[in-house]
């Protein structure tokens, strides 16, 4: 048995309230000795066994010291993966939002998103629900605006619902599609201060519609986000890839695992990732329920359902 010492500069933030954070991370290495003393962390074990943790601790320090926070969402995530301290400890602001929220890529691939916006100019993200492909796509928009790269930024979504009827709900077709168009919502709101926000929406400097309404345009000097294009038809992810002008930046996200079109109707997601796979220009980026920010039962959730997916097979 051998011991090794890490010290350590804000051992209580690192933590958490009554060591919440150390107990939690003693469940992925059950032979290891971890005591915290004051700012020094003691091992103690099998050599291989100190190396492995000392090496994660290092990980877990990089990603509190570049994001100020540490919870078990991304405990799971550093324990889970094999990723370097680098790959991990990206510091780009993407945008200061709202209050002073600062809004980066927090894991691996959404690291590799931004990248490959900044290489390319059309990207598809796929990935499930939470990975933050949407709002990702989003911060890269707000930032392209703000230094002046874009004029206006186009956000559309396919008006299919998820086991829902739209013609129920009051009022006129904007008002039955806002609440559907509402996560690109919030996520403007953490970005763009809300008075702000009102004089680029009412400028349509910021402009969110269905799918439908990108019909006969040329969608240039912009940056324009496809969200839900899992939903969209063939000939719909047709017409709107070929929207595209010459100073255009393109996002298509979608989730393939959540298809609400009718059963007669294909995903054109699907039939897009196929034909434009090798096409120079574009990049396709896939994200895993390790990307999930949500809280960590959603990652769970998202096994279970896989793993009954592939039962079923």
């Amino acid at each position: 048995m051998i011991e090794k010492t890490i010290e350590l500069s804000a051992p209580l933030d690192l933590f958490g309230v009554q060591e919440k954070n150390l107990k939690f991370i003693r469940h992925f290495f059950p032979k290891v000795k971890i005591i915290a003393r004051g700012h020094t962390l003691y091992l103690a074990g099998d050599d291989s066994e100190i190396e492995r943790c000392s090496e994660k601790f290092e990980l877990l320090i990089a990603h509190f010291n570049c994001y100020n926070r540490l919870d078990e969402n991304d405990i799971i995530q550093i324990m889970d993966t094999g990723e370097t301290t680098a790959e991990l400890n990206s510091d780009e602001v993407l945008v200061h939002g709202s209050y002073g929220k600062q809004i980066k890529a927090m894991t691996v691939n959404q690291k590799k998103l931004v990248e490959a916006c900044q290489h390319n100019d059309m990207v598809f993200a796929i990935g499930p629900a939470g990975s933050g492909k949407t709002y990702t796509a989003v911060a890269l928009a707000v930032r392209a605006l703000k230094n002046k790269e874009i004029r206006r930024i186009v956000l559309t979504r396919p008006a299919v619902e998820a086991g829902e009827n739209l013609g129920f709900l009051p009022g006129d077709l904007r008002d039955k599609l806002d609440p559907y168009l509402q996560p690109l919502y919030d996520a403007l709101r953490d970005m763009i201060p809300q008075g702000k926000l009102q004089d680029y929406l009412e400028d349509r400097t910021i402009e969110i519609a269905p799918l439908a309404f990108m019909r006969g345009r040329t969608l240039d000097q912009a940056f324009v986000i496809l969200d839900e294009a899992q939903n969209a038809t063939e000939m719909q992810i047709k017409m709107f890839l070929t929207r595209m002008g010459k100073t255009a930046k393109f996002i298509i996200t979608g989730d393939v695992t959540q298809i609400d079109l009718p059963r007669n109707q294909n995903s054109g997601l699907l039939q897009a990732l196929k034909l434009l796979d090798k096409v120079n220009g574009i990049s396709i980026i896939h994200l895993t329920d390790k990307d999930v920010m949500r809280h960590r039962l959603v990652s769970e959730i998202l096994k279970a359902y896989e793993n009954l997916k592939k039962v079923n097979v």
